[in-house]
């Protein structure tokens, strides 16, 4: 089936599950506004992943689903059909979005060919979503259904409020003559979680080489990681105050550069365009690292258990706990190097 574009003036784009999924599926907006310059765009998610899209010019209304709402199912998809859509994509496709898809009404509906779900479509994506970073994923499902995919910009929501609240701390806590690293300990297991003890040397040993302040930034679930990691450094650190993660996203922004696990706050800083080093166990950086050629991230590939994809650790942890710290400060001068940061390199280190 080929899309008629000049039919379409109404798109629901579907992505469920974390900030970090639904951040890497922005990636598609510059493209779809490119075929579809006067068309609305509704985008149907999670409750945790609002207030990473709620701001964004292009979007016409987010709709939040509720698995808890009595008759959820029925709800949502009376709710997507009430919408009217030419056009649905559903990049998520488990069997809830497929059946939505299904019953939205609309005459495109497009989604990834799993099993069982082959019903609910008639455009496809790609069949092996493991050969593609989760980003570039996306932007593979608009080529497979004959849409643009040649901009690979992700989006993060900012409002001026969250700006300016990032300006004002760190214009109140900071040295502007030095740079800012971010520490950022959040994940969504344990196994992804680098060892505050592990975390707080890389930490000391980026405050002695580049000469800079230390921010610790955490969010909910997060804060005794920080805790933890503030309490074994030796060097100054500030600890992050507690914010909204659209406040958190604009502080990310503020920094010179980030060291991050596979988290949300990875994903929304490779968004906001910081420079992120990611760390990594269980999982694959080639599919769920920091999304283009800005970054850079980390991983001790010669372990014979790396990317498990465990929840919790069966062994010592020797994913994070064996990291060279002088491996970490190695990628931390690529990113330098490459995204022209400037720091004063301390050399006594």
């Amino acid at each position: 089936m080929i899309i008629e574009k000049d039919k379409v003036r109404k798109i629901l784009c579907i992505k469920l599950r974390g900030i970090g999924d639904v951040i890497l599926s922005t990636v598609v907006f510059n493209n779809l506004r490119k075929d579809f310059p006067n068309a609305k765009i509704d985008f149907l998610t999670e409750s945790p992943s609002k207030a990473a899209l709620e701001k964004l010019p292009f979007l016409n209304e987010i709709i939040v689903l509720d698995k808890k709402r009595k008759n959820s199912s029925l709800y949502y998809i009376l709710k997507v059909r009430s919408g009217k859509y030419d056009l649905v994509l559903d990049f998520y496709s488990n069997p809830r979005t497929a059946l939505i898809t299904f019953l939205s009404g609309a005459k495109y509906k497009a989604g990834f060919p799993y099993k069982g779900r082959t019903y609910a479509y008639n455009l496809f994506g790609p069949q092996d979503r493991d050969k593609f970073h989760a980003a570039k994923l996306h932007l593979e499902f608009l080529k497979s259904i004959g849409l643009s995919y040649s901009s690979d910009e992700l989006f993060f929501s900012l409002g001026q409020e969250d700006i300016s609240f990032a300006e004002n701390y760190f214009n109140e806590t900071f040295d502007r003559r030095k740079p800012v690293a971010g520490i950022s300990p959040s994940g969504g297991w344990a196994s992804k979680k680098c060892d505050p003890e592990k975390f707080a040397e890389i930490a000391d040993a980026i405050s002695r080489r580049f000469s800079s302040e230390i921010l610790l930034l955490w969010g909910p679930g997060d804060k005794s990681e920080a805790d933890a990691i503030a309490s074994c450094m030796k060097e100054k650190v500030h600890l992050a105050p507690a914010t909204d993660i659209r406040k958190m996203g604009a502080m990310i922004k503020k920094c010179s550069f980030i060291v991050a696990n596979d988290s949300g706050p990875m994903h929304i800083a490779t968004a906001v365009k910081t420079p992120t080093l990611s760390l990594h166990g269980p999982t694959d950086p080639k599919l769920q690292g920091p999304f283009g050629d800005r970054h850079e991230y980390l991983r001790l590939d010669d372990l014979d258990c790396i990317g498990c994809n465990l929840l919790d650790c069966p062994k010592e942890h020797e994913c994070f706990k064996n990291l060279p710290v002088d491996s970490v400060l190695g990628k931390i001068e690529s990113l330098i190097k490459k995204n022209k940061i400037v720091i004063p390199l301390n050399e006594k280190s």
